[in-house]
């Protein structure tokens, strides 16, 4: 359809892998340093997820999934006018996180650091850390879209223009399995 766009979430190119390989169901937002409303916001309940690699780097990763950020950096090439997006996500839950003790519970759910998950949690103090969990799909037939200049800048959200819905898409991980994981980072925060 002509004039439809089509949302992506901006995210590191390495937790997109992660997200991809089942790694993890999960992503934290805060919100980019030039969103309109200064503060995250789920801007739609499913979306695209757009690899980022300009601020990823291994040591705000735990050193057991570096080779996360070391797969994507060899991929990406900064002068390109055109980014593979593999991968599309539906929210499962939009988890307020507000204080350090329920982010540590968090830990081994995650890819990033303590320290850079808690430098996430205390940036904008007075706005929840948002964890995304993902029910995340690798998309049957990768998308090749241009690199726009809209799409620059620390902002969460972008819009495809004239991007198709998926069809064809396969869950990273079986029903099952996403249930017992979404189910222990429940259990893990008590709710």
């Amino acid at each position: 359809m002509i004039g439809t766009t089509i949302p992506a979430l901006k995210e590191w190119a390495s937790a997109i892998k992660a997200l991809e390989n089942g790694r993890q169901i999960l992503v934290m937002r805060k919100g980019g340093i030039v969103e309109e409303t200064r503060h995250f916001e789920l801007k739609s309940p499913a979306f695209y997820l757009y690899p980022t690699y300009e601020h990823q780097r291994k040591e705000l990763i735990k050193s057991s999934d570096h080779s996360y950020v070391e797969e994507s950096l060899a991929e990406w090439v900064p002068e390109a006018s055109t980014i593979r997006i593999t991968a599309y996500a539906e929210v499962i839950q939009d988890l307020e996180i507000r204080d350090q003790e329920m982010l540590d519970r968090l830990h081994d759910f995650h890819m990033w650091t303590s320290d850079f998950a808690e430098d996430r949690l205390k940036w904008k103090r007075k706005d929840p850390l948002h964890v995304l969990i993902l029910r995340v799909y690798r998309l049957n037939e990768p998308m090749e879209i241009p690199v726009l200049p809209e799409y620059n800048g620390c902002r969460s959200w972008i819009s495809i223009p004239n991007g198709p819905v998926p069809r064809e898409m396969t869950p990273v991980v079986d029903v099952a399995d996403f249930d017992e994981q979404v189910q222990k980072i429940n259990d893990t925060l008590k709710i």
